[in-house]
């Protein structure tokens, strides 16, 4: 069982900076695949990036793609998604997501565990 809660989200003005946070208790943390997904209003939840298990693969949205970047601890179990150039697009609810490997990244199902979401307003 892993447990995951954001924060970091907030108001921020376009072209502007925002840290996401997510923290994970529970075991194995260094062997789960850790996502960030969104939802904005009327739409639904997308992908974002994805940190493959320790040291694995990293894979970006072609939309977040250069400008935003995930990281993991795994001493600390955090994953951190760094967003930078913020446009009013990336206006949404965040949740990072945990999944057991070779399940794929992409999609929702590939993950177990999720967050209760962080909010991320950007205003133009």
């Amino acid at each position: 069982q892993v447990q995951l809660v954001e924060s970091g989200g907030g108001l921020v003005q376009a072209g502007g900076s925002l840290r996401l946070s997510c923290a994970a208790s529970g075991r194995d943390f260094s062997s789960y695949t850790l996502g960030w997904f969104r939802r904005a209003p009327g739409k639904e939840r997308e992908f974002v990036a994805v940190h493959r298990w320790s040291g694995g693969s990293i894979y970006y949205a072609e939309s977040v793609e250069g400008r935003f970047s995930i990281s993991r601890d795994d001493n600390k179990r955090r994953l951190y998604l760094q967003m930078n150039n913020l446009t009013p697009e990336d206006t949404a609810e965040y949740y990072c997501a945990a999944g057991q490997p070779g399940r794929g990244y992409r999609t929702t199902g590939a993950y177990n565990y999720w967050g209760q979401g962080t909010q991320v307003t950007v205003s133009s």
